[in-house]
């Protein structure tokens, strides 16, 4: 592997370069400050509803003993929203799970970073690590309660959200099938051309995020293909084209012909962003570009939308069991990929842990050896852009490879609807420009970028 970027990161690290502070609810009127004081205790409300709304659930499954469960989440959860608005410190995990002594070892890092020995607490601590403590708390109350520890509490939102999304899912599926039905004719610049509107839809899918809405509807309605050519001015970075050269480039022959390019798909959002995610590596294992995909997702219910192994495998089903030719079909050939390995689906708990990617080589080594292998990783969404970057208060104009801190298993791509705010790679003056006329251009959801880093570009 091409080593420019450690070089690059090494010569800031010995010039003295330092990452910029961490966005954090201790500024306020910042959009973490406004996240952490209205958002998440809406969020936690709608979770304590659910619960609610679903004793009569657990009764019948479980019986007292479900009640009983119900009931103390709910007063572990109230407590924690309790804890959340009065900015109390930061409590260690207790419930003996997989990931709970790296949370733990994460708070104590975080206290040694703290000024005059302040205790790690909701509004002085990192705003990304804060926003992730509270989701792994709310899988604490599930886990400390059994026999509720399985209960998903974001499932309605997601399910919901994949319903009301039904006719842009047909559009799209249907566009699908018609691509791969004249694939054989098309040229390769029509293949391209395909190529980047299934990249650029995939994009724009990252618009339903149900944490950011609170939980609110957000799926898709408008026809995803049409909506395309009005969309392109909100891309502020596009690095498209390097993706498809990259893709071309692993198509290189090896030792024994056409290299088996790979491509991996760190997933985002549940319903239809997720389909958008599923249409386009449909197409690039159609079209030969790549001859296995891989899709990571949350081992536990996260960011109230994201993608469980559960939630994936559900996604395919009902697409599968769709009244609709081409959604059907669709779903019959992802089955296919599935069953036969050309797909996978993958979990690792360091996708769930606050860290900002660039500890992962350190703190989750064979999860980083595992991306090494891939030729194109796709990462999707703000929160995966966020960990990208650290979620720092990075100068808009900073380059994306300095922003990554080291990161760099393999060329890589964030595609993402901006909905925090933080934002590199951009020109001089542009940043300027936008906040002149759309003040909240990073957190409105308005603007994307498509964002390239390869560890052998030219620096």
């Amino acid at each position: 592997m091409c080593v420019i970027s450690f070089f690059l990161f090494a010569k800031m690290e010995a010039e003295g370069i330092s990452a910029p502070l961490s966005l954090s609810a201790e500024f306020e009127g910042s959009f973490a400050y406004l996240t952490v004081r209205d958002r998440l205790p809406t969020i936690l409300t709608k979770v304590i509803d659910t619960l609610h709304r679903n004793k009569d659930n657990f009764f019948k499954e479980y019986g007292k003993e479900g009640v009983q469960a119900e009931k103390t989440a709910i007063s572990f959860l109230s407590r924690l929203r309790n804890e959340l608005q009065t900015d109390k410190p930061v409590l260690s995990l207790t419930d003996n799970a997989e990931d709970s002594e790296a949370w733990n070892e994460y708070m104590r890092r975080q206290q040694d970073l703290m000024e005059d020995g302040r205790p790690v607490s909701w509004f002085k601590s990192p705003w990304l690590y804060m926003e992730c403590y509270m989701y792994r708390r709310i899988q604490e109350a599930l886990y400390m309660n059994p026999p509720m520890d399985k209960f998903d509490v974001f499932k309605e939102g997601k399910t919901q959200s994949y319903f009301e999304s039904q006719q842009a899912i047909k559009t799209l599926c249907t566009y699908l099938q018609e691509l791969i039905t004249n694939m054989e004719n098309m040229t390769e610049i029509q293949l391209r051309d395909s190529f980047l509107k299934l990249l650029q839809i995939s994009l724009w899918g990252n618009k339903c995020d149900l944490s950011i809405s609170a939980g609110q509807d957000n799926s898709q309605k408008s026809s995803p293909i049409d909506s395309l050519p009005d969309l392109q001015r909100f891309i502020l970075v596009d690095d498209s084209s390097m993706v498809w050269s990259t893709l071309v480039a692993a198509q290189g022959a090896g030792s024994s012909g056409k290299k088996h390019a790979r491509v991996d798909i760190i997933l985002d959002n549940a319903g239809f962003e997720l389909i958008t995610d599923l249409v386009l590596a449909d197409f690039l294992v159609s079209a030969g570009l790549a001859k296995q995909i891989r899709f990571h997702g949350k081992s536990i219910p996260w960011f109230v939308s994201d993608v469980t192994k559960q939630d994936f495998e559900w996604t395919i089903m009902q697409t599968m069991a769709a009244n609709h030719k081409w959604m059907s079909a669709s779903g019959v050939q992802w089955k296919h990929f599935m069953k036969e390995g050309t797909w996978s689906y993958h979990d690792h708990i360091f996708w769930t842990l606050p860290h900002e990617f660039c500890d992962m080589a350190v703190d989750a080594a064979d999860l980083y050896s595992t991306l090494q292998g891939s030729d194109l990783i796709l990462f999707k969404g703000d929160l995966n852009y966020r960990k990208l970057t650290g979620d720092r208060k990075w100068e808009h104009t900073v380059p994306f490879d300095q922003a990554l801190r080291g990161f760099q298993p393999a060329p890589l791509c964030s595609l993402r609807t901006l909905k925090a705010d933080v934002q590199v790679g951009l020109q001089p003056g542009q940043a300027e420009k936008l906040s002149s006329q759309e003040p909240d251009w990073m957190t409105n959801g308005r603007y994307a970028v498509v964002q390239f880093s390869s560890p052998c570009r030219e620096q």
